[in-house]
């Protein structure tokens, strides 16, 4: 579990390194990467975006604003199995880009990587539920009380991308279920009502599993 958390930490550095690195050539291109290569909802051409669209952005405000959440829910997506943190990231990219592709104004032209944020905010609340893992659940909770303000951002409002917000949040709680750990299971009891490994508490055991 430590190994695939250090794995989950540079591939988050990798991702962010990247898409800085993309910022730097769309800014000194005045943005033209994010109108190429952004989402264009309707046009049949531009369904190649859903792929693109994330790692651009139109303001070094806009990726400043996603990089710490990226970042945090991104890490905490991947800190259990980078593989299956790359099967979430694809069905979120593929739900929020259609999503937005199909349900945003056609005059418009969607980019950034906030639908992969609210997809791994979806999908961090509910892996631990589908999962049964403690420590998971705790996270989710946690992640929900201290990123409460999140939620604001499914809201429609003039100038955001909220539907790529919401078609993302959706990818990641259906990721959540279909990504879940099938070997998971109930804590089971012994026959005299006390859980296997005596009483140490089951959230402890998780904690033990992360080498904490």
């Amino acid at each position: 579990m430590v190994a695939e958390a250090r794995k989950a930490f540079w591939v988050m550095v990798g991702f962010l390194a990247v898409i800085w690195a993309v910022q730097v050539a769309n800014w000194a291109s005045g943005y033209s990467l994010s109108y190429s290569f952004g989402i264009r909802p309707w046009d049949v051409e531009r369904l190649p975006g859903i792929v693109s669209a994330p790692l651009l952005h139109w303001s070094w405000a806009h990726i400043e604003g996603n990089s710490g959440p990226l970042f945090i829910f991104g890490f905490l997506a991947a800190y259990r199995g980078v593989r299956r943190f790359l099967g979430v990231t694809g069905l979120i990219a593929v739900a929020s880009g259609l999503g937005s592709w199909f349900t945003a104004d056609a005059a418009t032209v969607g980019a950034g990587a906030s639908g992969l944020v609210f997809g791994y905010f979806g999908y961090v609340l509910v892996r631990g539920a589908f999962d049964r893992h403690l420590i998971d659940i705790v996270i989710g909770l946690v992640m929900g009380l201290c990123f409460a303000y999140q939620f604001t951002g499914l809201l429609p409002a003039e100038g955001i991308g909220w539907q790529a917000h919401v078609f993302g949040f959706v990818g990641g709680i259906l990721g959540g279920y279909l990504f879940r750990d099938r070997g998971a299971r109930s804590v089971e009891k012994e026959p005299g009502g006390t859980p296997p490994g005596g009483s140490r508490p089951a959230l402890l055991k998780e904690i033990e599993d992360l080498g904490l």
